[in-house]
């Protein structure tokens, strides 16, 4: 976890709402008992952000620059439903996704019967379902799907700022983000290069 960025408003892979702030503005101290993950160096230096071959150009991420960044810590692996849930568990916390009652889930997996809403222009693939968060991630009755193993789900920016706070870190800035993700690479598709993934050679 690291940065201090806040949100852009921009969309990205999941449509955006606005939502205010009053629950899920609240801040912890740093839990020195959290679980802690491993974490590594990122070196940087002089880096990139953006691209100069955008598939979705409402994403704002054009065009391929230049990035200044510090060195920075990092989370190895994502935050899991499990360590979620130890945060959780220790304050009492209620996500947006709780307190507003619906989240958008991937149309291929909301669960039958489900009530849910036409998603906005451009994101056909997201549907609104009522119930659907973090515990429930395909919407009602479907907790025994949400693995303590996998990454967390229906987690907003306050949320997950209000999470790193506890956890003793912070969110990582868009262009720390992107340094990572890309592998220490320039103008590429995947962190590998532009190989689309598949079986054999290159994972998701």
């Amino acid at each position: 976890m690291n940065a201090k960025d806040q949100p852009t408003g921009k969309p990205c892979c999941a449509p955006a709402r606005g939502v205010a702030r009053p629950q899920s503005a609240q801040t912890y101290a740093a839990d020195k008992t959290a679980p802690q993950p491993d974490t590594v160096t990122i070196p940087v230096g002089q880096s990139w952000i953006g691209t100069d071959r955008p598939e979705l150009k409402i994403d704002g991420e054009a065009p391929f620059r230049k990035s200044k960044l510090k060195p920075f810590r990092m989370d190895t692996t994502t935050v899991t439903q499990a360590r979620f849930a130890a945060f959780v568990d220790a304050t009492g916390y209620v996500t947006e996704a709780e307190r507003l009652g619906d989240s958008f889930v991937f149309a291929g997996l909301v669960t039958k019967g489900a009530l849910k809403s036409p998603s906005v222009p451009g994101t056909s693939w997201w549907l609104m379902v009522k119930g659907a968060n973090w515990r429930a991630i395909y919407g009602p009755q479907s907790e025994a799907d949400a693995d303590p193993l996998h990454p967390v789900v229906h987690v907003s920016w306050n949320d997950a700022n209000a999470f790193a706070t506890w956890a003793g870190g912070r969110l990582p800035s868009e262009a720390e983000w992107e340094h990572a993700a890309r592998g220490g690479q320039g103008d590429v598709r995947f962190p590998w290069g532009d190989t689309e993934p598949n079986d054999i050679d290159h994972f998701p």
